[in-house]
């Protein structure tokens, strides 16, 4: 054992040591002057952190994970369960633990300065020396360290710094977040220097009304304050107030010239640009220390935004509007590198979150990078800020254990140091699933007290009794409650916070079933006001199949449009051997491993439109502005028209000028034909200009209303061409190579497993049914054909009958469902085609994947999509590619040739590669062969997707009943000329 103090201490089992030697967080801005210490470290990796340093050294990147960087430890996923059995505060005897060193040229220049090396982050327990002596420790995963080396370097020569992190502590147990384990230095490190004199901290204050107020901090370095130093600053270069009375009461107080002194800037902007997530406007702070004769000191830059928070009865406010919470959770996370994420990667996500609809981020379920904030105050988008504490395997014992007292309020009161001063938060988290105890209050009590500004909210709080005045959450947020809960709750008249679902619709795999009928329910409520989806990211790091190590820092260009390149795949729990794991419950997000987004996405686009188009009878057709602050000066439309039997017309929109709320009639823009059947109006609105989020022209919402419906339609007979059946009574085609039969069974998503129904299938045997031919009649060249599909109880009898019919044959089908069957995947046909037919164009809901449940965002009209791009590749193989109201469609060759179905009424259809089999014994794509031909399923009855794998299922109106279910298509062939 060594002498070292730090190692003495064994930190990494002592929750009452969460720092040493770590200086106090706080908000001033040193990133412009900083110098960078990322790039090549000497790297080892010891079995345990009582393992000596050995000779022999490799490189591991920094900012960087190990567990990404072909050490031998690799990432482990749980979500739940603790990745070993040592109870808190104990950690495992094998306690990988990396050793990172660099020589550094300390510059001459900083001779008499303060120097501070800041860590950005590093998981989870950091020990810091510079030539062999100990500097520091910290805890707190993802939350910034700096130390002060000004008495332990010398400037104009050279020091050796070394970073030892412990991967596995008494904090691991506060941070078993439903993530990837890994271990290493994951954000940047760098280091500054200053004068001794200098700004401790800078707290603003900025409300709506234009009132400023700039609460400054000072220290020195050598402990007494100078005399004469004072504060100044400005405001987009208008100079701000000094209030002289606030620094005279702290002389009184003996503060001033003392240890520490502190000081207040005051300004009222006239005129005041407010900031919020749609009109995010921000200024230009500025805050400057001088010393007594004037010169400067220290210089801290801020951009701020004039805003409030509050609460008032139920309801949350911004700038005193009620706004509506469209919100994501969000991890760092990146398929390539882990938890390390770059400027343009958090970019990235925000800009696809503005695109899509949301407003809000939580940053599950710890601080994420400070770019972040940064973005979200220019971008727009509020913030919800967790703490960096989730003891989900140990909740209960942790929440009242004294001993992690003081790791509670370090990590809540270091979040809110660091982040105070971002008008995108509006909301302080205490962390996520801990249980409710003496540690959650003591931690809300510090950030009442500290931050009055903003409310305090906690699930684990909230849960206990939602109308419970006096708990540590100001806010009832609940996770995956159901709707009808949440409704009845805001009926009661016991409401008394606001209720924001702190996580609602689990995007695991085909999810976010009735995601639309959530927000109808929120939109008609009052109480209600919206939540977060779980979550932004599929978690899917990527691998190298060959040897089952990830891609690495040397991957990018290796995935597209969420595919893993050939050789490679989405990695998820299980993948990397771990003997504790969750399997793919590390792929939820809404957004695939490589940002391409889920069809979910387009579906929440359009429910979080800020423009809506509405068909009344009196009134006709009506615009609405949702948005709660701007007008749509931004924006800009097109009509489109899309008529079943005469195509699609175009013109120009000119959208009304509307406030916040306020709706305008507005003349049909089209004469609507006498024929052409069925028509849809939908208004197309983009972007009008550049915005910092997306380029002029990129679609926000296309709204659609129903001008006339579809007539009534009858085949015309033809008996002169007779349909060809075999003696097992399936029909023969030319264009088929498998006949049409019953299909009750689809590749169970993560809902329908995770969700217990796919074991119920299995158990009824419908993944297996065995079909037998009960008579074959012919009928002037009508053929019926009955059948029974029998499985581990029930029977179920099909019957088709096949008609002949100008250009093709009728097909009508009738099944009727055992009482046993109360709730199966599908009630419709399959069939499949022959190779060669490549594209898929249908008049119906599109273009994108939509089910019975999720279809708000897939409007009706003419698509085209080639058929190996109908299938979405979420990460475990299982249904998709579904595609909701479709009214005909046809499959077709390159030459045009090919088959076209009408169907008597809107379908569930699919078209993809591969049966519902092949997908079900898959655990991975690349275990899959697409085949040649088409698998077409058409339903008369799909069940809706919910959400199951965690939270509700989808509503009952959305299941597959027993009984009889009745539907007709009509097949024909496709020659070049057909239209």
């Amino acid at each position: 054992m060594t002498s070292d103090p730090l190692l003495t201490l064994r930190p990494w089992e002592a929750p009452e040591v969460t720092s040493w030697g770590r200086l106090p967080m706080n908000a001033v801005d040193r990133r412009a002057g900083a110098l960078s210490l990322d790039g090549d470290w000497r790297f080892q990796l010891l079995s345990t952190p009582d393992a000596p340093v050995a000779d022999g050294w490799s490189s591991s990147y920094v900012p960087g994970v190990w567990t990404m960087q072909d050490t031998g430890d690799l990432p482990q996923y749980t979500n739940v369960r603790m990745p070993y059995t040592e109870f808190p505060p104990l950690s495992p005897a094998a306690n990988p633990t990396g050793v990172y060193e660099r020589t550094v040229d300390v510059p001459a220049e900083w001779a008499g300065r303060r120097i501070v090396l800041q860590v950005g982050a590093a998981e989870s327990v950091l020990l810091v020396h510079v030539d062999g002596r100990p500097v520091g420790i910290s805890k707190d995963s993802h939350l910034a360290a700096e130390f002060d080396l000004t008495e332990v370097v010398r400037p104009g020569e050279r020091a050796v710094v070394r970073l030892t992190v412990v991967k596995w502590s008494d904090a691991s147990h506060i941070e078993d977040q439903d993530q990837w384990w890994h271990g290493g230095v994951t954000r940047s490190v760098l280091w500054y220097a200053t004068d001794p004199l200098h700004l401790a901290d800078v707290t603003v204050r900025a409300g709506r009304h234009g009132d400023l107020r700039v609460d400054c901090g000072v220290r020195d370095a050598g402990g007494a304050l100078p005399e004469g130093w004072y504060v100044s600053g400005d405001l987009d270069g208008q100079p701000l107030t000094r209030d002289t009375e606030f620094d005279r009461i702290n002389t009184e107080d003996e503060r001033v010239s003392g240890f520490l002194g502190e000081a207040r800037l005051l300004a009222t902007v006239a005129d005041v640009r407010t900031w919020n997530a749609e009109t995010p406007e921000l200024y230009d702070l500025t805050v400057r220390l001088h010393r007594a004769d004037g010169t400067v000191a220290d210089t801290s830059y801020h951009r701020i935004g004039f805003r409030d928070v509050e609460i008032v009865g139920r309801d949350l406010l911004v700038n005193g509007e009620r706004v509506y919470i469209r919100g994501v959770n969000r991890h760092d996370f990146h398929p390539l590198t882990g938890r390390t994420v770059t400027y343009d990667d958090m970019r990235a996500d925000l800009s696809l979150l503005k695109r899509f609809g949301f407003n809000a981020v939580r940053t599950a379920h710890y601080p994420n990078d400070p770019t972040l904030y940064d973005l979200a105050d220019e971008l727009g988008l509020y913030v919800v800020d967790e703490a960096d504490i989730e003891s989900h395997d140990h909740a209960h014992e942790i929440a009242d254990d004294p001993r992690y007292l003081g790791a509670f309020v370090d990590r809540v009161s270091r979040m809110v140091l660091r982040d105070k001063n971002h008008p995108s938060v509006i909301i302080w988290s205490l962390g996520n699933e801990s249980d409710y105890g003496a540690n959650h209050d003591a931690a809300a009590g510090w950030v009442r007290r500290h931050d009055p500004t903003r409310p305090v909210q906690y699930e684990g709080a909230a849960k206990l009794d939602w109308a419970a005045p006096d708990d540590a959450s100001d806010i009832t947020c609940p996770m995956y409650a159901p709707l009808e809960d949440c409704v009845a709750h805001a009926l009661s008249g016991e409401q008394t916070k606001p209720l924001i679902q702190c996580e609602y619709s689990h995007a695991m795999g085909n999810s976010n079933g009735t995601l639309a009928d959530h927000w109808a329910a929120i939109e008609a409520t009052p109480g209600l006001q919206g939540g977060f989806i779980w979550e932004f990211w599929d978690h899917g790091i990527l691998q190298r199949v060959s040897d089952g190590r990830p891609a690495g820092r040397g991957g990018a260009g290796l995935y597209e449009s969420g595919v893993a390149a050939p050789g490679h795949r989405w990695a998820y729990g299980g993948d990397f051997d771990e003997p504790v794991h969750d399997g793919a419950f590390i792929a939820d997000g809404v957004v695939f491993p490589d940002r391409t987004p889920k069809p979910v996405m387009y579906e929440h686009r359009e429910i979080a439109a800020p423009v809506r188009l509405e068909l009344f009878p009196h009134e006709g057709l009506v615009v609405s502005n949702r948005q709660h602050f701007r007008g749509l000066d931004r924006l800009t439309a097109e009509w489109e028209l899309s008529l079943a039997d005469g195509g699609t017309l175009r013109a120009p929109a000119e959208l009304p000028d509307l406030r916040p709320g306020e709706t305008a009639a507005v003349p049909l823009p089209f004469a609507l034909p006498r024929d052409g059947g069925e028509a849809w109006l939908t208004l197309r609105v983009t972007t009008a200009d550049d915005q910092p989020w997306a380029p002029a022209g990129t679609e926000v919402c296309a709204p659609q209303v129903r001008l006339r419906a579809a007539p009534a339609q009858a085949d015309v007979p033809a008996p002169g061409r007779p349909v060809t059946v075999d003696a097992d009574g399936l029909l023969v085609h030319p264009l088929l190579t498998a006949a049409p039969t019953l299909s009750l069974w689809r590749a169970p998503t993560d809902n329908d497993e995770l969700g217990g129904i796919a074991q119920r299938w299995r158990a009824w045997g419908l993944d297996a049914l065995v079909r037998k031919v009960v008579s074959v009649r012919r009928e002037e060249g009508r053929v019926s054909v009955l059948a029974e599909y029998a499985g581990s109880v029930g029977v179920v009898r099909h019957r088709q009958v096949f008609t002949p019919v100008e250009g093709g044959i009728r097909v009508v089908e009738e099944a009727e469902l055992p009482d046993e069957f109360d709730d199966v995947a599908r009630v419709g046909t399959v069939f499949e085609t022959v190779a060669g037919l490549d594209l898929l164009e249908w008049f119906g809901q599109g273009p994108w994947e939509s089910y019975p449940d999720r279809s708000a965002g897939a409007p009706v009209g003419h698509h085209s999509v080639p058929v190996d791009a109908l299938f979405t590749p979420y990460l475990r193989p299982q249904e998709s590619g579904g595609r909701h109201g479709v009214r005909r469609f046809r499959l077709s060759a390159p030459d045009a040739t090919g088959l076209a179905v009408a169907l008597d009424e809107p379908r569930q259809v699919s078209v993809t590669r591969y049966r519902a089999e092949d997908l079900t014994a898959a655990a991975h794509h690349d275990e899959l062969v697409p085949r040649p031909g088409c698998v077409v399923h058409i339903d008369a009855a799909h069940r809706g997707l919910g959400t199951a794998s965690c939270g509700p299922d989808t509503f009952p109106s959305y299941l597959v009943a027993p009984g009889v279910h009745r539907w007709s298509w009509t097949l024909r062939v496709l020659s070049p000329t057909w239209d």
